[in-house]
């Protein structure tokens, strides 16, 4: 991890009248966590920018009128409508304790459902990690090359020296998702191939020459059938006319 250098001075006065007077002079009310004692201590908000505004990974130095302590960020908060820095809480690291660290997370490789027309979608941009400060890595490398469409690359799947990651074992790092235009062509081309399939005759049957209707089922046979009875009904209504 890299280090960043802080110079701060150690608070007396405490409470939130103390604190608002601090932050009028631009400084950041802080604590640091950890130590035999929590330690309040204030900075200028500028020594802190590098520190919190930024995709990569450090620990503060903190130089404490003359002590030296080495931190890992724990809390920050911001003003609701200004978003400056109001308060930041430290974690004192000791080597031989565990520590929970936010590790970017950087995805490496081409996936090969990017070329088959998917969008790599990267889910996780931060992991927490579990583990002793020798051991913490700048950055968590995860290679997306085998990822088709469909696939995803889930927590269970990393594998950290040393490290563990506590996050969910079926939390999403990164996936190959069919986009939207490509679903459209796809239900577009379904719809055509089922068009195309109910136009198909069937197999046995004529097809009807243009312009003739097409009798319903069970209406072509009984018509046959009918057509003698009928006539002979008329050559009866005849014969009668004639006897008249």
């Amino acid at each position: 991890m890299k280090e960043i250098e802080i110079n701060a001075k150690v608070r007396e006065n405490l409470g939130k009248k103390a604190s608002r007077a601090l932050r009028k002079l631009e400084l950041v009310p802080c604590v640091l966590y950890g130590t035999e004692k929590n330690i309040h201590f204030s900075a200028s908000e500028k020594e802190f920018k590098k520190l919190v505004y930024t995709p990569n990974l450090y620990y503060a130095k903190l130089m404490l009128d003359g002590k030296e302590y080495k931190a890992i960020l724990k809390d920050i908060q911001f003003h609701p409508v200004s978003d400056k820095i109001i308060h930041i809480d430290f974690q004192n690291i000791i080597e031989n304790k565990p520590i929970t660290v936010p590790v970017p997370v950087k995805v490496e490789g081409f996936a090969k459902g990017v070329q088959e027309g998917g969008k790599l979608y990267v889910d996780a941009h931060r992991l927490k990690v579990k583990g002793f400060f020798k051991d913490i890595v700048e950055e968590i490398v995860v290679n997306v090359t085998e990822l088709t469409i469909g696939k995803s690359i889930k927590v269970a799947d990393l594998k950290l020296n040393n490290l563990v990651v506590v996050e969910p074992s079926n939390k999403t790092v990164a996936s190959v998702r069919i986009t939207r235009i490509a679903k459209e062509a796809e239900v577009a081309a379904e719809t055509v191939e089922t068009a195309e399939g109910a136009a198909a005759p069937v197999e046995g049957k004529s097809v009807p020459a243009e312009g003739t209707a097409v009798p319903a089922d069970g209406v072509a046979a009984t018509a046959p059938a009918l057509a003698p009875a009928a006539k002979g009904k008329e050559k009866g209504k005849e014969k009668g006319k004639e006897r008249r």
